[in-house]
């Protein structure tokens, strides 16, 4: 049996402008698979995590422990390379 995992409730408001494109398309995908427009924006930019350009900017980015730590990347010791953590 699997078991339902809780739903993040650490929610804060964002204030960023979208196209109307991506309002429209946003509700149309929220209908579409049954979740809010909310769980859809979530899913989504959460996965701008697994970008490897990204991640690699921000192991070389100055005052990085906090982003290090949203991507779960380990900090490098002693001069080496930072590794996701698991």
């Amino acid at each position: 049996m699997r078991f339902m995992v809780p739903k993040e409730k650490n929610l804060k408001k964002a204030d960023w402008e979208v196209s109307q494109k991506i309002i429209d398309l946003v509700k149309a995908y929220s209908e579409y698979t049954d979740n809010t427009e909310n769980e859809v924006v979530e899913y989504y930019l959460s996965q701008i995590q697994e970008d490897e350009r990204f991640r690699a900017w921000a192991m070389k980015k100055r005052n990085n422990k906090k982003l290090l730590k949203l991507l779960e990347i380990e900090e490098p010791q002693n001069g080496g390379t930072a590794s996701r953590a698991n």
